[in-house]
């Protein structure tokens, strides 16, 4: 992204969360307020984009480019179900991470992310603290603004630049106890940022956390043929993926970082936990994991 730009790829999260809520059962994640923070504008945008990539698919399918579900073979090549099945994985080991004593959830790279709005239950129990680039962050707070929805008091704003600065220093400039045993989220991250920036910032979430804390991360595999398409729709608009990681070396990185990887979601394991039975179309990515990895 640009240095002093929103993320695209932010925006457009948001937006395939909240088609998701709208039009899409069962829901695989319920983001319902997702739809309020994407300006008018940007949606306008977005949806006139689908309306011409619609158009070259209607006349080949026999699609009703006015029903929802023709989106869906579009949404899908979008990574629309990546998006949700990443967040809800994350999620559903928060919720139990609190039940073992997390008191602090730490979103990194959180975009348009609506948890602290989204879920008063578990907001009551912990600190959460949003962590993202300064651009993107003075988005959202704008946007949070103009709707005139109150910040709860346990929600905390972390602006930072994670090639100029380290997490465990912009973390220090915060309520964050590090003797609290913390959650981690690091969603749709880890492939724009080179390996050493990826591994660094690994590095200081086992650093500035107690023993027992977790992070949940997704990441991309290293098959150049299925990325190929992807990686130049990214560059294109600014956003280029940089990072892969083996899967079956993970562990042993992680390791040397104090990390110990307790599960490492394939995409068969993805599919069968997240999309079994849909009868939509969505399915599991080919091309990426989710890791659980668990602080010593």
């Amino acid at each position: 992204m640009q240095a002093n730009q929103v993320s695209l790829t932010a925006i457009m999260t948001a937006y395939l969360r909240a088609y998701h809520a709208m039009n899409d059962t069962p829901k695989i994640f319920d983001d319902f307020l997702a739809i309020h923070l994407i300006p008018e504008e940007r949606r306008a945008l977005i949806e006139q984009g689908f309306s011409k990539a619609l158009q070259a698919q209607v006349s080949e399918s026999g699609l009703d480019s006015s029903d929802p579900k023709s989106l869906r073979p579009l949404l899908q090549a979008m990574g629309l179900p990546h998006v949700l099945s990443r967040s809800r994985y994350a999620e559903d080991h928060l919720d139990l991470a609190v039940k073992q004593g997390v008191e602090q959830y730490v979103i990194l790279g959180a975009g348009m992310d609506t948890f602290a709005f989204r879920r008063p239950d578990l907001l009551r129990q912990i600190q959460v603290f949003e962590v993202d680039h300064p651009a993107t962050q003075a988005f959202k707070r704008q946007r949070l603004a103009e709707l005139a929805w109150e910040i709860p008091s346990h929600l905390h704003f972390v602006p930072v630049d994670f090639t100029k600065e380290s997490l465990a220093d912009a973390l220090k400039r915060t309520s964050y106890d590090v003797q609290a045993k913390s959650f981690f989220s690091w969603l749709g991250v880890t492939m724009y940022l080179t390996r050493e920036e990826v591994l660094a910032t690994l590095r200081a979430i086992a650093e500035i956390s107690s023993a027992g804390s977790m992070v949940v991360f997704d990441y991309f595999v290293p098959e150049e043929n299925a990325l190929k398409e992807m990686q130049e729709d990214l560059r294109k608009i600014g956003e280029p993926i940089k990072t892969a990681f083996d899967p079956a070396t993970l562990a042993s990185e992680l390791e040397g970082l104090g990390l110990r990887l307790h599960e490492n979601a394939s995409p068969s394991a993805i599919q069968e936990r997240y999309f079994q039975n849909r009868t939509d179309g969505y399915h599991a990515s080919k091309h990426v994991r989710f890791a659980l990895a668990v602080v010593e």
